[in-house]
């Protein structure tokens, strides 16, 4: 009896005691990130911060050309005037249609360019078994840091030697080259669907391309989707590009044609700020809806592609 009496617990006793102690854990670490009433408060104020430029810009595109001459502008629109959003395209004298016709082209193709590529050289990266693979893939990610300052004069005289300055090919054709960061992406993307997969494929008597079209692509639309939003949102904007190819008028975005809206032919006028602002609007919209549209796939992307490794 002495000897039972020292006998520790059975070990059904832990069993039964773990689960509680593991749920006491859980909620203790749960409220630790329990957000507390002056937290909300603390981000609505921050958020309001950074949304004051956004509202600045829709009250100055509701301003009337009086108070745009006189540049009395305010924080929060004291003035409505609606017919700003047909004045852009009349009173201007500038093509700003034909200026959102050629973002679009230039966006939509640049982006068709980027997941074609990305994928194929993602997925060779992933799959492909090549002597030198792994130096080859980090010489491409070594390109990350080479400042696009110092490659742009070279590529503007190569492509002037190809007679493509004043035209959209240097603006949409290197994106069918594919991007060091979304190869990467791609990549890591792959690198955690399993081979078995491409084994149970190659059983059936697909090859490379037949697993990458069949098996393999169905599963990239997140890291596909998030690849077309990054590329859409940075060739909508894309300033420096079309200044440097483009010299035509009717050639130019809509984020190079709101620039030269702002230049006039008298130094001693303003720009119309109002009718630049409503171009502002035009130029954000789109990008904000199709940020919302598609956040649902950049969150798979993040929880999917973001602890592969690299190997």
């Amino acid at each position: 009896m002495a000897i039972a009496a020292q006998i520790p617990a059975t070990a059904d006793e832990p069993v039964a005691k773990g689960p509680k102690k593991d749920q006491d854990h859980a909620q203790r670490r749960l409220s630790v990130f329990k957000a507390s009433p002056a937290t909300y408060a603390v981000l609505i104020v921050v958020s309001a911060l950074f949304f004051v430029p956004f509202i600045l810009m829709i009250s100055i595109a509701l301003a009337s050309d009086q108070t745009s001459a006189a540049n009395g502008f305010t924080v929060f629109p004291t003035e409505f005037t609606w017919t700003n959003f047909t004045d852009v395209f009349t009173a201007t004298g500038l093509p700003v249609g034909r200026f959102i016709t050629n973002s679009v082209l230039i966006a939509t193709l640049s982006a068709v360019g980027q997941v074609l590529s990305s994928s194929l050289v993602g997925y060779a990266f992933a799959r492909l078994r090549a002597p030198g693979k792994g130096v080859m893939f980090m010489i491409v990610l070594a390109t990350m840091m080479i400042p696009a300052q110092i490659t742009m004069i070279p590529q503007f005289l190569l492509f002037k030697e190809l007679g493509w300055v004043n035209t959209y090919l240097p603006l949409i054709i290197p994106n069918f080259f594919s991007n060091a960061f979304n190869v990467f992406l791609v990549r890591q993307f792959v690198s955690r669907i399993s081979n078995e997969l491409d084994e149970a494929a190659q059983v059936d008597g697909l090859g490379y391309f037949g697993v990458y079209r069949r098996i393999i692509l169905p599963m990239m639309w997140p890291i596909l989707t998030a690849i077309a939003i990054f590329t859409l949102t940075h060739a909508w904007g894309d300033f420096m590009g079309p200044l440097i190819y483009l010299n035509a008028e009717e050639q130019m975005p809509l984020a190079l044609g709101l620039q030269y809206m702002t230049s006039t032919s008298n130094s001693l006028q303003l720009p119309p700020w109002n009718l630049v602002m409503v171009g502002s609007i035009i130029l954000t919209l789109p990008m904000i809806v199709i940020y919302y549209l598609g956040q649902k796939y950049l969150y798979e992307m993040n929880l999917q592609g973001g602890s592969a490794g690299v190997k």
